[in-house]
């Protein structure tokens, strides 16, 4: 069975069996940096303002800002909690979820300086490679029907320096794909990996009852909803559904006034972000700390 490689040292760390002339401090500092690679291929985007990854393609944003803003609140919560692997979902199809995605992925790789796994769980309505202007390749659709390990699907996505791991070809109906052994072994082998952090983005909560076998895989969740479009109440089913303890916060998309000229089409809200359709006691937007009670 073909497993994920290990991490492989950078050809700069040693040369030829040679001893480091550097303090041990600065040995453990530099070894404390990404500077090792896993081996799988690579996939270039053109990042196409479509993609809408602000964090890349308009980094003076507001929308990048607020990005920024969540890396930093995820980054501190990873050091509190040991948060690794993230669901990123949302109450209804629309919310932006992918979106999101794509961006946290994009922020917490630091360029590539840590690696980052997007994995693709939403094997009904995939977008990621579309959404990046890339050919798509086998997913886990494909290797859940063929048998293949799914660790060998995964592929660096440069120049935004995460690795994704797509859905492949979409499905319809209940596949059962997450709440089978294959699924299994594949988080099993994702939690041997050396990805600090693994983001999912999975179909939306209420349509689908994947979320579910989804959230027992991951280590808290993260709710997207679009301010003016998810209702109160689809917010409220969905956090019962996954369970408030493991709703980390909810990332408020689409709000109105933060600026002005880029909400055309994007924008993030957090504690201080006003929206007439949505209320501050469920919203809790990219404070990311605790859900609101």
């Amino acid at each position: 069975m073909a497993v994920m490689p290990d991490r492989v040292l950078k050809p700069e760390i040693g040369n030829k069996g040679d001893i480091p002339t550097i303090s041990p401090q600065d040995f453990l500092e530099e070894m404390a940096r990404v500077d090792v690679y896993l081996t799988a291929g690579t996939e270039v985007s053109p990042v196409p303002n479509e993609s809408r990854v602000v964090v890349y393609t308009d980094p003076g944003s507001a929308g990048a800002d607020r990005f920024r803003l969540a890396q930093m609140g995820l980054k501190r919560l990873q050091a509190a909690r040991k948060l690794r692997t993230l669901l990123i979902t949302s109450p209804l199809p629309g919310d932006g979820k992918s979106t999101v995605a794509l961006n946290l992925a994009t922020v917490l790789s630091e360029s590539g300086k840590v690696p980052v796994l997007l994995l693709e769980a939403d094997v009904y309505q995939p977008t990621l490679t579309l959404k990046l202007g890339i050919k798509p390749w086998p997913g886990l659709t494909e290797c859940y029907t063929h048998g293949d390990h799914a660790m060998m699907a995964i592929r660096r996505i440069n120049p935004l320096g995460f690795y994704l791991l797509p859905a492949g070809q979409p499905v319809t109906g209940g596949v059962g794909l997450f709440e089978s052994n294959f699924a299994s072994q594949l988080f099993k082998s994702l939690s041997s990996s050396y990805f600090s952090w693994i983001l999912i983005d999975s179909p939306p909560a209420i349509p689908v009852a994947d979320i579910l076998s989804l959230r027992a895989h991951a280590d808290a969740t993260l709710l997207v909803a679009r301010a003016g479009k998810t209702p109160r109440e689809a917010i409220e089913e969905t956090t019962r559904h996954v369970g408030p303890d493991h709703v980390l916060g909810i990332i408020l998309n689409g709000v109105e006034g933060i600026n002005r000229a880029y909400a055309k089409y994007y924008g993030y809200g957090g504690y201080e972000g006003r929206s007439k359709h949505a209320k501050s006691k469920t919203i809790v937007g990219l404070g990311l700390d605790e859900h609101a009670r």
